[in-house]
């Protein structure tokens, strides 16, 4: 990435799932599903089974177009889970997010009220929903889109495009860190600056090479 132009304000926005919050299917499976998800290789397939790398019936969730129960019942015809084996796992997820500190501190860090954050995620509605109650951190930001609220999901170029119009920014100005490398090309495509986000450290560290760590917040 080239560094920004001098006098360029840059604002940053987070995906949640993986990097403000963290999420581990595997280990989420094997709390949950204990007889089925017996070790990582089982709980490696039963994830490809249940969340089909968020395509399917899990990107119709995401995208608000399918309700819990409808779901549940989707899942289950689909894999030969019970439907109360589905339901407990669709009712973990949210609890199983929980917030990452050194991204928490590192939001600290960027936070000023002048050059406000904002998040991008692909989540369904009730989830959001819990993140935002539980999370007093989240206030940081100052606005977000979550994919169930609009019904566009990442990457689809939409999504970026209603994101930039929200949050009042031009797409150049837009500084994205999201753990799906699809989506960082995606917003790139977008006229986004974006990076993927592997750690805090990492994320700071792509900040600060790319000159757009904030001048007062060294």
């Amino acid at each position: 990435m080239v560094a920004a132009a001098a006098g360029v304000n840059r604002r940053f926005v987070f995906d949640f799932a993986g990097v403000v919050f963290n999420w581990q299917p595997l280990a989420l499976l094997q709390q949950v599903m204990p007889s089925r998800a017996t070790d990582e290789a089982s709980a490696h397939h039963w994830a490809g089974e249940i969340f089909q790398g968020y395509t399917g019936d899990w990107a119709d969730f995401d995208r608000g177009t399918v309700e819990p129960d409808a779901l549940v019942a989707r899942i289950a015809a689909r894999t030969g889970l019970g439907a109360p084996e589905v339901q407990a796992v669709v009712d973990a997820v949210p609890l199983a997010l929980r917030p990452v500190p050194d991204t928490v501190a590192l939001l600290r860090r960027l936070h000023q009220p002048a050059r406000p954050m904002f998040y991008l995620s692909n989540m369904p509605a009730s989830y959001a929903d819990h993140l935002e109650r539980c999370n007093p951190f989240l206030a940081q930001f100052e606005d977000g889109v979550i994919s169930a609220r609009v019904q566009l999901i990442k990457p689809e170029p939409a999504i970026f495009e209603l994101a930039a119009r929200r949050f009042g920014v031009a797409p150049a100005e837009l500084v994205f860190f999201d753990d799906v490398p699809a989506n960082v090309v995606a917003a790139q495509a977008a006229g986004w600056q974006a990076f993927v986000f592997i750690n805090a450290a990492q994320c700071e560290r792509d900040i600060r090479q790319a000159g757009l760590w904030p001048a007062d917040g060294d």
